[in-house]
């Protein structure tokens, strides 16, 4: 009961934070499209503090790193300097359960007419994936590289403590992401959040749910 209480705390709090009402409806049933809602998590939730999920990098209105001490690139790629919406819950997780991410779909054509699968099917043809993808509680900025090493690994905690981009403690190996201590509750209940928005989908694992319940505990609801 404690732990889903403090889920309804944060989403209270992310609804006045960021303006939003929020409808009977479990889930997303405003947005379909993902573009236009990191416009606006850009520009009416994130524009008075400008700074990335992970590593707290601030950033500038057009997406763009300002060098810190607070993160070191573990490469030197484009996408170390530019923020990305990163989902908490990957895409993959979510959208792996709708047959046309495995399957090939005949309402899913290339230019030359062979179909295709995949999340950019599912995309096309699912609205409910549609509204799954644009869910803002779900989505954070993240730093490009981050995300793209991120990928869709689940989250646990990593043996060590490694630390290959610099000053931010965020680890990522064995296809495993370990994300800094004061970022695991927020992490928990957004996927407390999503498992129970959007049911039947598999957003959280037995053996995950024992992690989510600790983070919960051990990094409470703030400001």
């Amino acid at each position: 009961m404690k732990r889903f209480s403090s889920f309804l705390i944060a989403l209270l709090i992310i609804c006045l934070i960021g303006g939003f009402s929020y409808a009977a409806d479990k889930g997303n049933t405003r947005f379909q499209s993902f573009s236009k809602v990191k416009m606006i998590l850009l520009k009416q939730v994130y524009s008075d503090h400008l700074t990335t999920f992970y590593c707290n990098c601030p950033f500038t209105m057009k997406k763009k790193i300002i060098p810190s001490d607070r993160y070191t690139p573990k490469k030197k790629w484009e996408r170390a300097k530019s923020v990305e919406w990163e989902h908490i819950v990957p895409a993959y997780q979510f959208g792996h359960n709708f047959p046309e991410w495995k399957n090939e779909s005949p309402d899913c054509l290339t230019s030359k007419g062979k179909p295709y699968k995949g999340r950019k099917c599912v995309e096309k043809i699912q609205p409910q994936y549609r509204y799954m993808q644009a869910d803002m509680y779900n989505l954070v900025p993240a730093v490009g590289e981050i995300n793209g090493l991120r990928s869709n690994y689940p989250y646990g905690i990593i043996p060590g403590e490694k630390r290959e981009f610099g000053n931010c403690d965020m680890e990522i190996e064995d296809r495993k992401a370990e994300p800094p201590p004061e970022k695991r509750g927020d992490i928990a209940r957004t996927y407390f959040y999503m498992d129970w928005a959007y049911p039947g989908y598999g957003i959280i694992s037995k053996k995950n749910r024992k992690l989510f319940d600790a983070w919960d505990k051990e990094d409470p609801v703030d400001t």
